[in-house]
């Protein structure tokens, strides 16, 4: 049994550049998480474009890692195609989460930092590792993991949708055997920066429900961010049982 639930705020801010998407077909599901860069109001458009594309990709070939590929690619090629149509999208870019889930078989991948964190019985098993200049830090020895959320330089990312590549520049995990109790965490910025993972674990293992986890999670998320500068924070909450 599959059950989620899906939310996305603007944190104060004018515009929404996060959009968040699912789709299901049969027994198979496909969560989509995108988090938009770039002005005139075109990052709203970027992310839209990625989820949007990524989507119809798993609409017309079904779970996997060829699908999550094709995903990335198609979600590359539209938003490139978006900046040369229109000159004031010509900066604009994404990141991207999306995950697949089968009936045996759980597939992931990412660019950027926007996050899927892996939890199986109600505990932390991993988390993606962004495409930033902290968590290069980090993989240098030169920072701690917990110090990426208040880095001054969090916010520059090394790969993204939008930049031309001689090859591709997301990331695919390994796929997961459906097993156990599993659940699953796609998050923008805006929400992991302001919620530290043992909250998160706190609160799934208080929850009864995906909709009651990302409430919870939410509720920590609004509280930590008041009185300061907050950006748009969206949440996909999945449970595989």
């Amino acid at each position: 049994m599959v059950s989620y639930h899906l939310i996305s705020c603007d944190g104060g801010r004018e515009n929404n550049e996060d959009y968040v998407g699912m789709y299901q077909n049969g027994q198979a599901y496909c969560f989509a998480l995108a988090d938009g860069l770039g002005g005139h109001g075109k990052g709203e458009e970027a992310s839209r474009l990625a989820v949007e594309s990524a989507i119809q990709a798993f609409a017309m070939d079904g779970p996997g890692e060829e699908t999550l590929a094709a995903s990335f690619d198609g979600a590359q090629k539209a938003i490139l195609e978006g900046q040369r149509e229109d000159y004031h999208a010509r900066d604009m870019k994404t990141t991207l989460v999306l995950l697949h889930v089968g009936e045996e078989k759980i597939w992931w991948g990412h660019i950027g930092d926007s996050r899927l964190y892996y939890f199986r019985n109600r505990k932390l098993m991993a988390r993606t590792l962004d495409h930033s200049v902290p968590q290069m830090l980090v993989a240098a020895g030169q920072l701690k993991e917990k110090q990426i959320r208040n880095h001054p330089d969090r916010n520059r990312l090394l790969r993204v949708l939008g930049v031309d590549w001689d090859s591709p520049k997301y990331q695919l995990e390994a796929p997961k055997d459906r097993n156990g109790q599993q659940a699953f965490l796609l998050c923008s910025d805006g929400f992991w920066e302001l919620i530290d993972e043992k909250k998160m674990q706190s609160c799934l293992k208080k929850a009864g429900s995906p909709r009651e986890w990302a409430e919870m999670m939410a509720e920590i998320v609004e509280k930590n961010g008041q009185g300061k500068n907050m950006d748009n924070y969206s949440a996909i909450t999945v449970w595989a049982e």
